[in-house]
């Protein structure tokens, strides 16, 4: 109880002095560290090459939360993989507009929830790419 209390009072004490802080990158320069930064930055380049994100956990939930505020855009390359047992992580999610693949309470880190969300996209793509068609099925139209 008492680190938990020291820790909140950091954290008041950090977002009383840098009020000021309101644009994405002030945001990301008071708050984030470089780990935050590098992966909003990967995660813009990757949107514009039009590359899926799959996106998991709450850091990483949050630096995608910045690269959103720069490039709102973003969000249509984003597939949220699952939502954490943080309740950080549901605010972010909430704030985003996401609605994630999986809620599994997870806390494991490493890319679990990314790691159990795959085969479901690996499911998605099959489903549209070799799915057959009514028409190729030879499936004959309802008649009344």
């Amino acid at each position: 109880p008492d680190g938990i209390r020291h820790k909140a009072d950091v954290v008041a004490a950090s977002v009383a002095r840098h009020a000021h802080a309101v644009q994405p990158l002030e945001v990301l320069a008071t708050f984030g560290g470089f780990e935050i930064a590098m992966m909003a930055g990967a995660m813009l380049k990757a949107a514009e090459q039009r590359k899926v994100l799959l996106i998991d956990g709450f850091i990483v939930t949050s630096a995608l939360l910045v690269a959103a505020r720069l490039q709102p855009n973003i969000l249509d390359y984003c597939v949220f993989s699952h939502c954490s047992g943080e309740h950080g992580h549901t605010l972010l999610l909430e704030e985003l507009g996401a609605r994630p693949l999986l809620d599994l309470g997870l806390r494991l880190g490493e890319g679990t929830g990314s790691a159990l969300a795959v085969p479901l996209l690996h499911a998605a793509a099959n489903f549209l790419n070799e799915m057959a068609t009514f028409a190729s099925a030879q499936v004959s139209e309802r008649s009344a």
